[in-house]
Order: C-alpha cells, then structure tokens, then sequence
C-alpha cells in the first residue's frame, strides 16, 4: 500500500494500483490479484486520484495503464454490482467515473496481457493505444450474465472491429485472442509476453520526448474523427495544426529538422 500526496497536502491510500513515474511516463498498475484486477469502485477512484494529479503535472507526457501477466482486467466487480436495483444506478451511476479515463488530454497506453474482460475490455478500449502479449484474451461476456456492456463495449469495440465482429462478440459472450484483436484493429502490436513491458516502455520513452502540448493537440484531432463527421473533422484538424504556429515547440521543431539536429521541447 502506498500514499500518494496531492499538491495541497491531501493524501490518498492506493491499495488496488501501484503507481510510479519516471523519465516523463507515468505507469499505473491494477493490483488486485486475488480477484484477476476487478475493477472494484475504489480501484476506479484510485486510478482517477492518479490521473487528475498527472494531468496537472507537466513533467509527464505519457501514461500506461498495465495489469499482471495473468489478468489485465477480468472485468467489474460483479459483488458490487449483484444486488443493485434500477433505482441504485439512477441515484449513483457507478460506471460514469470509469469514463474519466477516456477523457484524460494525455496519451495512454494500455499494455495488455491475460484476460480483458467485460470492464476490462471496455478501460483498454478507453485508452489510445493498446499494445497486447500474446496471451492476451479479449471480450465482452455480459451477456452471460444476463446484462450487456455498460462503459462503451457497444460503442467503442463497433468503432475499432466492425458491426459484424462486435455484434459476434456482444451477442455470444466469446473471446478473442491476441492475433485475432490485432486482425480486427482492436490492438496495434502483439508481442511475446516476455517482451511486453520493453515494447511499451519504448513506445512511451518515442511519445515522451515529443511536445506535451503537441500530443494533446494530435490526441484531441484523432478522438475528434470518431464524433464527427469527414467534414467537420479535417475543420477541427486544420484549426488545431494551425494553433501549433503559436508555440514555441512548433518553431523549434521545424528549426530543429532544417539544421539537422534534434529538437529540444520546452512544452510552451
């Protein structure tokens, strides 16, 4: 268990993550192996703490989201949820706060290995990138339980497979491996499991040495095309690119490839 300060002095316990930052990335752990990472309601709220910090924090650039080699995420904590009625979720809806996760201005990686289940699947598919082991098992199974995704995996996984496969997946309950998630998009890399935590540490160190500011504009641009249409995206791309002329690291950037040197960001 580990103690995390907040700027004005305001301490919370982290008892479900294990969080750490070095050299501009930020990485969050799940760490309840006893119930293959469930994403409890003080799990959520840890992982929130963390990020409402990072985002103040100018220092990191990058974010990954991990879990163990076994379990990434087996989905929401069904003790939680087995006893609430209709009216609980009117007067509290559980599942909104997941959703800061997708709203954090940051890059995130989610590195995938073992089961990313129900929630699970759905906070992966929140992040910006998914970089999976090759035992990672994909899925929404809620309909086994007699209910269906609740945090985008209707939404999110149409967007990254198709119509077809998410309506297979959602309907049947099944899986997917780590080859057939790369096949469908659902995944960007698979790598032995042996080999995932170099091959997302060296994703983040690429990302972390490009401008903070930057990256947020690009994150923003891509996030853009899946609410918009063809149209109204290339208008917000073309306003964003030509916001960067404002900045510093813009100038420096281009200064930088006209005299054959690496650029040096100073995130202004």
């Amino acid at each position: 268990m580990s103690k995390i300060d907040r700027t004005r002095g305001s301490i919370m316990e982290l008892e479900n993550i294990i969080f750490k930052k070095a050299n501009k990335i930020a990485t969050i752990t799940l760490n309840r192996p006893k119930f293959l990472n469930a994403l409890c309601d003080q799990l959520i709220k840890e992982i929130n703490y963390i990020l409402d910090l990072l985002s103040k924090d100018d220092e990191v650039h990058v974010v990954i989201l991990k879990g163990s080699h076994k379990a990434f995420a087996a989905g929401a904590d069904i003790n939680e949820m087995k006893d609430l009625k209709l009216i609980s979720h009117i007067k509290k809806d559980f599942i909104k706060p997941w959703e800061e996760i997708s709203k954090f201005k940051k890059p995130i990686i989610a590195s995938v290995a073992g089961y990313a289940l129900g929630g699970g699947c759905e906070i992966a598919m929140m992040c910006d990138v998914i970089i999976a082991a090759d035992n990672a098992k994909f899925g929404q199974p809620e309909i086994n339980l007699g209910t269906i995704p609740a945090a985008g995996g209707t939404q999110r996984l149409v967007k990254s497979v198709g119509k077809s496969k998410a309506m297979e997946l959602v309907l049947s309950g099944s899986t997917i491996s780590a080859e057939e998630a790369l096949n469908y998009g659902l995944v960007s890399k698979v790598v032995p499991i042996e080999d995932l935590d170099n091959t997302t540490i060296n994703l983040a160190e690429n990302i972390a040495n490009k401008s903070l500011p930057i990256l947020i504009l690009a994150k923003e641009a891509i996030l853009r095309s899946f609410e918009s249409t063809l149209s109204e995206g290339m208008i917000n791309e073309r306003r964003l690119f030509q916001s960067t002329f404002e900045l510093e690291d813009r100038k420096e950037g281009m200064m930088a490839f006209i005299e054959k040197r690496s650029p040096k960001f100073k995130n202004n």
